[in-house]
């Protein structure tokens, strides 16, 4: 105990050593006296030491609370109950001077209502996001001081507090949620602040924007009107409208500011390092990640675009442009046909993502450019028909043109129609399929009702041309025309 254990005696000492040791000590007082006044005193130094060991808490064992002892006793083992709540085929015991706490029992118990006097009460629980494990969670809550709410129950937890009318529990649903906002959660976790009014969440709109963004933008089910490029220009527009807040031109002329901004950027700052290196951009690395760079390289004006701008490290491109330079060599001298195999994990990392809005019913026909490894797609959609077809003789093409016999194709399309309002009518998808065409083979994708179509129509596609590295094989005699649903 430091110079505690000076001062104090040891149940070993002799009382010839408790003597000295008193005397010793006497004697120091006599001797702190003689000083002058102005100097200090080692009494009162060691005096100050001891005082504050005696007020250092110190550990010791821990006894059970009066909170734990209560949710144990009372809510887990139900004793005294005064009430049984039923709801969702599951029963508690529990009290009412605990559940008076929440609003909706409160309410309940008071008054001339008859639940006043029941010993017995079947709640209806309306919300679908309610379950019985939120539940118990929001009952449980009553009992105790604080409650542990693991992010992936939060919705449900909040749902059942917001129907209780536990305030405490709604704000605390609200931090969790704030503090585990990421690209995973956040349309869960928007949603659902919208439908209970958590405007806690509401308004952290910053991370709530980027968080919805790269969501949607790695997101294999995204509707892209026309091409990856426009995916690529739309972040481009956002982020700009992110830096400069105060920008309120007509949205006609954005696209022109952005560019101008990133222009002025590389100039007059003289900035030669791209922007996602930059400390500004920190934020928005994630969502450009997301980015599906080989098919917007696969366009030239497009490529050149990306090169102007200087937005993305010279590494995201150097390694795109490699993959893209070896598929094309197996494509050309490896016999890689195209996708064999069921994969449907590299399906929805590294599908190509196209659309086109169809505004009235009539007949289309039209391709996606870019360079797509021989393999010249058209679509057409006539009669309430789509259809592929794989272009090799009968149809002029601008780029090269395999003269394969059989080319392999995984897609996925897609079609929607909404309302004025923005709220899906109807929607049809042919899944995940694996397709192999001859050489000018047309295949009917899809026939559609004409009584569910509504115009205009958007029509999105998810392609793979060529297969993964190490799933390629040499071609082998199949049937003349095949489509393969993958489940």
């Amino acid at each position: 105990m430091g110079s505690l254990s000076s001062r104090f005696q040891s149940p070993s000492q002799g009382p010839e050593e408790a003597a000295e040791g008193t005397s010793t000590s006497h004697k120091h007082g006599c001797e702190c006296k003689k000083r002058k006044r102005n100097a200090q005193c080692d009494c009162d130094s060691d005096q100050e030491q001891d005082d504050a060991i005696l007020d250092t808490p110190r550990s010791r064992k821990k006894l059970k609370s009066t909170s734990r002892y209560i949710y144990q006793t009372l809510f887990l083992n139900g004793e005294n109950s005064d009430i049984r709540i039923c709801a969702l085929g599951q029963e508690w015991n529990l009290h009412k001077v605990y559940l008076c706490q929440s609003g909706y029992f409160s309410s309940m118990f008071s008054g001339s209502w008859k639940e006043s006097n029941m010993m017995e009460i079947n709640v209806e629980i309306p919300d679908q996001n309610i379950d019985t494990e939120a539940l118990q969670v929001v009952f449980g809550s009553l009992y105790r001081d604080d409650v542990l709410i693991k992010p992936s129950r939060v919705v449900s937890i909040l749902a059942a507090a917001c129907m209780l009318q536990l305030d405490g529990l709604i704000q605390q649903c609200g931090e969790t949620m704030k503090e585990n906002i990421s690209a995973k959660t956040v349309c869960g976790y928007y949603a659902c602040a919208s439908i209970y009014g958590l405007d806690l969440v509401m308004k952290n709109n910053y991370v709530l924007n980027h968080c919805v963004m790269e969501q949607l933008i790695q997101s294999s089910d995204l509707f892209v009107m026309q091409v990856e490029m426009d995916v690529y220009t739309a972040l481009k527009k956002w982020m700009f409208l992110q830096l400069n807040p105060s920008w309120d031109g007509p949205i006609k002329q954005l696209l022109a500011d952005a560019d101008a901004w990133l222009c002025k950027r590389r100039t007059d700052l003289c900035e030669k390092e791209p922007f996602l290196n930059t400390e500004d951009s920190e934020p928005f690395r994630s969502v450009f990640r997301h980015v599906r760079l080989q098919y917007i390289i696969n366009d030239l004006a497009s490529a050149r675009i990306l090169e102007r701008d200087n937005i993305l490290p010279p590494d995201w491109l150097t390694s795109v442009y490699k993959n893209q330079w070896f598929a094309m060599l197996r494509t050309e001298f490896d016999n890689d046909n195209g996708p064999q195999e069921a994969n449907k994990d590299e399906f929805e990392l590294s599908s190509m993502r196209c659309g086109r809005k169809l505004t009235k019913d009539g007949d289309y026909c039209w391709r996606w450019t870019g360079f797509n490894f021989g393999f010249d797609l058209l679509v057409t959609y006539t009669n309430r028909f789509i259809v592929f077809k794989r272009n090799t003789l009968s149809q002029p093409c601008g780029g090269a043109v395999s003269l394969q016999s059989r080319r392999h194709l995984a897609f996925r399309l897609r079609l929607a129609s909404f309302d004025g309002r923005g709220k899906l009518v109807c929607s049809r998808s042919t899944g995940y399929q694996l397709l192999t065409l001859e050489k000018d083979q047309e295949y009917v994708v899809m026939n559609l009702d004409s009584r569910l179509l509504t115009f205009p129509l958007y029509v999105c596609c998810n392609f793979l041309y060529t297969s993964p590295h190490s799933d390629h094989r040499p071609d082998s005699s199949e049937p003349e025309s095949t489509a393969r649903c993958v489940s």
